[in-house]
């Protein structure tokens, strides 16, 4: 099939675009960059005049909970939340029940992705068997089985000498680590963020300094081994300050955000209302205006959703007992676009940047995150003035624990394009 996309403004921060161009896809990748190409034998054309055209987003941070928890969420209904979010490319977290630390789970979740064929699923395997933190897992074989990086998320790495030996054996591999950062002897049995709202509350908080001391401990490490470590979720000030310090020392690591925590605050909690409820938790405004600022000076190299679906009777209890989590899939564009670009705080194309060139490098998805001739049809089409209201009775995941449900704004998903296919169209 043939598509053609005319009079888009194109952006893309790694070539430099910013203009109206007209994009060719055939037989799933671009043909052609131009400012005016013949429709002439096209089989679908898009006219995308009132449109940004950006490189497919990526998010590289998401938990599609199949196999083992179907109720919670599928990999079909996961890729169609992906697709109307806008993204044509995800990346899932291991803990899935069996965990996917070994080749037959991480091809099982490739197969049945291409089964379903809405947008690319790139598995993260484990770091250790069994998410138990003790044993590494066979990674050249799940690598070798289509697997783009390891990582015990939902769990820290606690044993320094495996995540030593786990960057040391990805190094060889030229595949990412993706690190939780969270010391489970700090965090314990904490629910929020430990400051005065948790005491005056009467709930169990979190220090910071669980985060931190896991952020300085790997960014040691990968000094001295310098393989591709990835620190995913950050939300303090100060692990901001020590990525900031390691980079300017040249240390090699990547490190993303979600939108949760750029836009909440631990002020939401005193409502007592389990869908704030997340690990890492919502933070100080200091914590988040930190966050944003790291957004623009590099030092934060991508948006992810962390997108954790829960069963509306898991999620629907006393806070204290409640599960960690929410949903971002449908919702992450819209916010950050609304909240962030429209107020002037990110530019377009840093946005663009941050939701798909850095992703897509960082996951080392060869051919995508560019629109350039010879990559892979992948591309986010969005209405700049087109208006939202998130309502979570209307979303296609079979999850609805969403922290901005009613929320209103502009910015808006009109074609989600996978391998030159529409995934998506609004």
């Amino acid at each position: 099939m043939s598509l053609l996309i005319k009079n888009g403004l194109v952006i893309d921060p790694s070539t430099g675009k910013d203009s109206k161009l007209d994009i060719l896809v055939e037989k799933g990748l671009i043909k052609k960059v131009s400012k005016k190409i013949e429709e002439k034998g096209v089989k679908k054309i898009i006219d995308a005049g009132k449109y940004v055209v950006s490189p497919g987003f990526v998010d590289m941070h998401v938990h599609l909970r199949e196999p083992g928890q179907e109720n919670k969420e599928t990999i079909e209904t996961g890729m169609l939340a992906a697709a109307k979010g806008g993204f044509t490319s995800i990346a899932c977290m291991p803990n899935t029940i069996p965990v996917n630390d070994n080749r037959s789970v991480t091809e099982y979740i490739i197969a049945r992705s291409h089964e379903v064929g809405v947008v690319n699923v790139f598995p993260v395997a484990a770091i250790s068997v069994g998410l138990d933190g003790k044993d590494i897992t066979e990674m050249a074989d799940m690598k070798e089985g289509g697997a783009k990086g390891f990582s015990d998320d939902g769990k820290c790495v606690m044993s320094a000498d495996l995540i030593r030996k786990a960057l040391e054996y990805t190094k060889m591999l030229n595949v990412p680590i993706i690190e939780h950062p969270e010391d489970h002897s700090i965090s314990g049995d904490g629910q929020v963020n430990e400051g005065f709202i948790s005491y005056k509350y009467g709930l169990r908080g979190m220090l910071s300094a669980a985060e931190e001391v896991i952020v300085a401990r790997d960014i040691i490490l990968q000094e001295r081994i310098n393989s591709l470590l990835h620190l995913t979720h950050i939300s303090t000030a100060g692990s901001i300050d020590l990525i900031r310090n390691a980079k300017k020392k040249g240390i090699r690591v990547t490190s993303d955000v979600t939108p949760h925590h750029l836009l909440l605050t631990e002020e939401l909690i005193t409502s007592y209302n389990p869908v704030y409820k997340m690990k890492p938790p919502l933070r100080t405004e200091e914590d988040r205006q930190a966050l944003i600022k790291a957004l623009n000076d590099g030092t934060v190299d991508a948006i992810a959703s962390d997108h954790a679906p829960h069963t509306f009777d898991e999620k629907d209890s006393e806070f204290e007992y409640a599960p960690f989590g929410v949903i971002g899939l449908e919702t992450s564009f819209n916010v950050v676009y609304d909240k962030l670009v429209r107020t002037g705080i990110l530019s377009v194309s840093k946005m663009v940047e941050l939701f798909s060139t850095n992703p897509a490098r960082i996951m080392g998805l060869d051919r995508r995150g560019v629109i350039e001739p010879g990559a892979h049809g992948d591309l986010t089409v969005f209405d700049p003035e087109k208006t939202f209201k998130i309502n979570n009775e209307k979303f296609v995941s079979k999850a609805n624990n969403c922290p901005f449900n009613g929320w209103k704004g502009k910015g808006s998903i009109v074609y989600t394009i996978t391998g030159g296919e529409i995934a998506y169209q609004a």
